[in-house]
């Protein structure tokens, strides 16, 4: 009798962090060197299926229907963590696909690897808890264990705890259904990879020190502000925490320049929707892509006023999405 050939498909939502992380506490366990805080996105989709087979030679990665050798290399590591838990060895078949930009500065590697650890969990019936999956995902890009939650979610670090790095989620979607509008600028790839661009800022600006230490109070008043739905708090902390990483980023040498021209035009017209009283904040992620994030009476006016921007592209609009999932693979 041929083997039975084990198969899962997950679904995973990129999120983005309103509290930055930035810069490796150890890289080599790939542990942040700060905590983050994040809301997890229902309009931006990975979906993935793993199947592992006894009669497969080798690991294959597909991303999009084509080999994608770089993200390969960490698909494998992360395989291979979950095959020594789970004391199995068979190789896997693994095809991803996104439905927006990939390596955009939109938290593809962040759904990306949520939903791997997901899928591969469920086709090995391993039966991981969600605290080992997140340790399993962080390993592999260090914002994924914060997609496998939905809603706001934080990620803290805990060097007594049972893993490095504890997440959970502060609010469900539904407790503060806030809207995002995300302005694609760019959709291409970009230049610098953000595990290279940590290294390089920690490495070489004379501030990085400074952001890892002002970062729990950061994170201590956003937390507050989503426990209290406070609008205006949470505006407040996430722009300075937008801006100090992108500053701290500049300051490296040479100076990492995530954003372009309509990058710096959307946040602007962001502030200006905002000194006249609408709802709205941003926050811009490693790339050129402009997150506004917005009261769900306000996000029609938000998404106008940035779709005639010069240079942007497209507006994606989204509301706050669930975590990472098993689905029924319909292919």
């Amino acid at each position: 009798m041929k083997p039975k050939i084990m198969q899962a498909t997950a679904v995973a939502h990129p999120n983005i962090a309103l509290v930055k992380y930035w810069g490796k506490r150890d890289v080599e366990r790939n542990i942040p060197a700060v905590g983050s805080l994040s809301i997890t996105l229902d309009g931006l989709t990975t979906t993935t299926t793993v199947r592992f087979d006894p009669e497969f030679e080798h690991d294959v990665f597909l991303l999009g229907g084509c080999e994608a050798p770089k993200m390969a290399q960490r698909v494998v590591g992360c395989l291979d963590r979950m095959r020594r838990r789970a004391g199995v060895s068979m190789h896997a078949v693994v095809e991803s696909e996104n439905d927006f930009p990939t390596a955009a500065g939109l938290a593809s590697s962040a759904s990306g690897f949520a939903a791997l650890v997901i899928a591969a969990d469920a086709a090995l019936g391993a039966g991981f808890d969600r605290s080992e999956l997140a340790d399993l995902a962080r390993q592999a890009s260090g914002s994924a264990a914060r997609s496998l939650f939905g809603g706001f979610v934080e990620l803290r670090l805990t060097p007594d705890g049972p893993y490095p790095t504890e997440t959970r989620q502060l609010l469900e979607p539904r407790a503060w259904p806030l809207r995002i509008l995300v302005a694609v600028t760019d959709p291409g790839p970009k230049a610098v990879g953000s595990t290279e661009g940590m290294l390089m800022t920690e490495l070489t600006s004379p501030y990085y020190r400074e952001w890892v230490e002002s970062s729990p109070a950061d994170l201590l008043e956003a937390r507050s502000a989503v426990e209290r739905r406070d609008f205006e708090a949470l505006a407040d902390v996430s722009e300075l925490s937008c801006l100090k990483m992108h500053a701290v980023m500049l300051s490296a040498r040479p100076g990492l320049v995530y954003w372009n021209g309509t990058t710096v035009e959307c946040i602007r017209r962001v502030r200006e929707l905002r000194a006249d009283g609408v709802a709205v904040f941003f926050t811009v992620d490693a790339g050129p892509q402009v997150k506004a994030v917005c009261l769900p009476e306000v996000y029609e006016r938000v998404e106008r006023d940035l779709a005639v921007l010069p240079g942007v592209t497209s507006v994606v609009e989204s509301g706050l999405g669930g975590g990472a999932r098993v689905v029924e693979d319909r292919r």
